[in-house]
């Protein structure tokens, strides 16, 4: 029982490979298989896609809490969590790329990308002078926003791979419009806690 939480990181790795494949498949990026596809394989790719990211999201949660509630944190968990973390979002926002050109997600995932870089970077020198940068509430409350937001710019880019949902323009319009808010809500969230890292950083080793 004791290695389900690091068996559960591996599978968010595991997923987050797979949903960027496969929308890479679904936009014709993947050699040989390019105007291959038919529509509907396409765009049962696109929706097992955002299924794979969403379990994978989910498992971020239920990794850590069951690592503590079974005395199970290891040094091995300790590594590839935040690696699954990083995966899955850099894997969302360029599977998000792969599926056309997306003007008002462009900046903010960018934005995203060069945090989540530039505090990996931070944590790794930081840890190599004996500085721990401990997750903040804000930085708890930024990956439910990234996620959540993440999420619903997949669903909004992939529309028509869910047939459930109403193919009307007056819908999907206002639901982006919505998303691409919360998406940049979340980047100034993400910026926000970078800032934060940077100081804590930039003081621990100054000291």
């Amino acid at each position: 029982m004791k290695s389900l939480p690091n068996i559960l990181t591996s599978m968010r790795l595991v997923l987050a490979l797979f949903m960027f494949l496969a929308l890479a498949a679904a936009a014709g990026a993947v050699p040989g298989l390019a105007n291959r596809l038919t529509p509907p394989e396409q765009f049962g790719l696109e929706r097992w896609a955002v299924y794979a990211f969403v379990i994978a999201a989910v498992t971020d949660f239920f990794d850590g809490w069951l690592a503590r509630r079974l005395h199970a944190e290891s040094v091995w968990g300790a590594i590839l969590d935040p690696i699954g973390d990083k995966v899955l979002v850099c894997g969302a926002v360029l599977g998000l790329m792969a599926l056309g050109p997306q003007p008002m997600v462009l900046l903010p995932a960018g934005l995203i990308l060069f945090r989540e870089f530039t505090v990996s970077a931070l944590r790794e020198v930081g840890a190599g002078k004996g500085v721990k940068l401990p997750v903040t509430m804000l930085a708890k409350w930024k990956t439910t926003l990234q996620r959540t937001a993440l999420t619903g710019e997949l669903v909004v880019a992939a529309w028509g791979a869910f047939p459930l949902l109403p193919q009307d323009p007056g819908v999907q319009g206002p639901v982006a419009i919505g998303v691409h808010a919360l998406f940049w809500l979340a980047t100034l969230v993400t910026l926000i806690t970078g800032a934060q890292y940077w100081e804590q950083t930039r003081k621990a080793l100054g000291a």
